[in-house]
């Protein structure tokens, strides 16, 4: 691995000047980082750590605001979001390991912009906002609005992602599903999330309303107007199976997370 600063500001507005230069990147849990770059996909020249900017909190009022240093694990044990968002819960318990989830957070989870990881999805059918701040100033997005492509984030290179907020699920249900094609906690060759919204009484007989996304078959996490779209969908073929695998798969998953989310607590 070749040799790198590293840069451990106190403030965001010196976490954003630190950024602001050429062969910079900013260190969160750095899971992924550290491998990119001991196989020298990454050099970077600096590395800026986020320990420091007090962004590790978890609160609940009504709306989930979770902060961008949040550990996957801190989030996943945390008893307000096993109360009111059992879903995320769930979710984590299979996302790589438990050493893995002790120190990867969540914002460096969202910024990787892999299409295989598991909060993406979930959190854009939940309808979670992310918040960025650079030098600029600060502006907040709807978690899918944050990727361009594969490995690829809208982020500009002095900003950062300060927390997610996810509303509350109130009668809304929720699944997240995948299927993977090793070990239980391996990347997903297919992710499905659901959340259903009862109608209001008397309309029940119309269905449920869905925000339905898929990942880890596509460059990034891809909402479907119904399961019927899938088969309109532009499916991306890996080493976790062929784009037809996938395609046969996504058929599968969605039917079970849709009936998973209609007969979900939560």
């Amino acid at each position: 691995m070749a040799p790198f600063e590293l840069a451990e500001p106190t403030s965001l507005s010196e976490a954003f000047s630190l950024l602001d230069s050429e062969g910079t990147r900013p260190f969160s849990g750095g899971t992924a980082l550290m491998l990119m770059m001991k196989a020298g996909i990454l050099r970077p020249a600096r590395l800026v750590s986020l320990r420091k900017l007090g962004l590790e909190k978890i609160e609940a009022n009504g709306a989930l605001r979770i902060g961008a240093m949040t550990t996957l694990r801190s989030l996943e044990t945390n008893p307000q979001v096993k109360k009111g968002w059992p879903v995320i819960a769930r979710a984590l318990r299979t996302l790589s390991n438990v050493r893995v989830r002790n120190v990867a957070t969540v914002g460096g989870a969202l910024a990787h912009a892999d299409p295989h990881m598991d909060l993406p999805p979930l959190l854009a059918a939940l309808g979670a906002n992310v918040a960025v701040e650079g030098k600029t100033g600060r502006r907040v997005m709807p978690v899918e609005d944050l990727y361009a492509g594969y490995l690829e984030n809208v982020l500009k290179r002095d900003e950062i992602i300060t927390h997610v907020e996810v509303p509350a699920l109130g009668k809304r249900r929720a699944a997240y599903l995948k299927c993977t094609t090793r070990s239980a906690d391996d990347w997903p060759a297919v992710a499905v999330a659901v959340v259903v919204a009862e109608k209001e009484q008397g309309e029940k007989e119309q269905g449920d309303e869905e925000r339905i996304f898929v990942s880890a078959a596509t460059d990034r996490p891809t909402r479907l107007a119904s399961a019927e779209a899938v088969e309109s969908l532009k499916i991306e073929g890996d080493l976790h199976g062929s784009a037809e695998y996938k395609k046969q798969l996504l058929r599968v998953y969605l039917r079970r997370a849709i009936q998973e989310a209609r007969e979900a607590r939560g």
